[in-house]
């Protein structure tokens, strides 16, 4: 697995990964597109966003944005600042089910744990409650659910 900066060579074949009809049914992920914008927002703010397409073998098979620190959202968890948020993480439906979401969760913490834009203690990310396979995937890797809410999604947190 390996994590490709999205550029001008890549980004709309990131675009086009998209979740299962479920899950957006569900509002469980947003679209690539969405999120792809609203990290450009961001950093054309001064914040800090990382998106980066999930390749196997040079095929994209997923897209992930990190963050660090604040974005000035008021729905923050208060562990934010100086912290690492997994904002975004999904799988193309075409590869759902084949072990790469566990592959890809292992790169982006072992990158994460370089601390590419600074020192931090945590990891956080959100996820809507009625998402259990998000919930199993991320509790495997030691996230626990702090009790906040981002919004209406769960909260949970990682010692780096």
């Amino acid at each position: 697995m390996e994590l490709r900066k999205i550029d001008l060579n890549n980004v709309w074949k990131i675009v086009h990964l998209s979740a299962t009809d479920e899950q957006k049914a569900q509002d469980f992920v947003a679209s690539n597109a969405e999120s792809i914008i609203e990290a450009y927002a961001a950093i054309q703010s001064g914040y800090t966003a990382l998106p980066f397409g999930l390749y196997e073998d040079a095929v994209p098979v997923g897209f992930v944005m990190l963050g660090y620190g604040s974005i000035g959202d008021e729905e923050e968890p208060a562990i934010v600042n100086d912290s690492y948020c997994i904002w975004r993480f999904m799988i193309d439906k075409n590869y759902q089910g084949r072990g790469y979401g566990k592959t890809a969760m292992e790169k982006v913490l072992s990158y994460l744990r370089t601390f590419p834009c600074g020192q931090a203690s945590w990891c956080w990310l959100s996820y809507e409650p009625e998402n259990t396979a998000a919930r199993a995937l991320y509790a495997q890797f030691g996230f626990r659910e702090t009790g906040e809410r981002d919004g209406d999604e769960v909260v949970a947190v990682l010692k780096l």
